[in-house]
C-alpha cells in the first residue's frame, strides 16, 4: 500500500505543480495585454520620415560603386581559396 500512496502523492504534487505553472503564465499574459494597451494610450505616434526629392541619384551611385567593390572582393577571394 505504500507504493499506492506515494503514486498518489506524486500526481497531487504534478498537478499542483502544474496547475500553479499555468496559473502565473495566465496572469503573465493577461498582465503584459494590459501594460500593452496602457503604453499604446500614452505612446507618442511614430514620426514619419520626410521624404527628399532632390536626391535620388545619390543612392543609386553609392549602390553600383558599393556591387563593384564587393563583386571585386568576391573575386579575389574566390582567386585565392580554390582547391
Amino acid at each position: 500500500m505504500q507504493d499506492f500512496e506515494l503514486l498518489e502523492e506524486g500526481l497531487a504534487l504534478m498537478g499542483l505543480g502544474m496547475g500553479f505553472v499555468f496559473v502565473f503564465l495566465t496572469v503573465l499574459v493577461i498582465t503584459i495585454t494590459l501594460m500593452s494597451l496602457v503604453l499604446r494610450r500614452f505612446a507618442p505616434e511614430p514620426a514619419k520620415p520626410a521624404s527628399s526629392p532632390s536626391a535620388p541619384s545619390a543612392p543609386a551611385r553609392q549602390d553600383d560603386e558599393l556591387m563593384a567593390v564587393i563583386g571585386a572582393a568576391l573575386h579575389r577571394y574566390r582567386q585565392r581559396h580554390r582547391r
